[in-house]
C-alpha cells in the first residue's frame, strides 16, 4: 500500500461556486505531481464541480465524503 504525500491542506469551508475550483486549481500548480491536496468544503456543489474539474484538467479525485455539512476531498496531481 502506498503513502498518500498531501502536499497542501485548503480550508475552503464558507465559499461558494466557483471559489473552490478556482482555490483548488491554483494549488493544483504549486505541487509536484503525485502529490496531493486535501480540502474541506461546505458548498454541496463541490460534490460535481471537483469530479468534473479532475476529468476535465486531468487530476485524479482520490477521495471525497461528506459529514456534517463539511465535505472533505483529496485530489492527486497527476501531471
Amino acid at each position: 500500500m502506498s503513502t498518500i504525500n498531501i502536499e497542501k491542506v485548503l480550508d475552503l469551508k464558507g465559499l461558494l461556486c466557483p471559489i473552490p475550483v478556482v482555490k483548488i486549481s491554483n494549488a493544483i500548480k504549486e505541487i509536484e505531481p503525485g502529490n496531493v491536496i486535501e480540502a474541506t468544503a461546505t458548498d454541496p456543489g463541490v460534490m460535481m464541480d471537483i469530479p468534473a474539474w479532475c476529468a476535465s484538467t486531468g487530476n485524479e479525485l482520490d477521495s471525497m465524503e461528506e459529514a456534517g455539512g463539511v465535505i472533505t476531498f483529496r485530489v492527486k496531481r497527476l501531471k
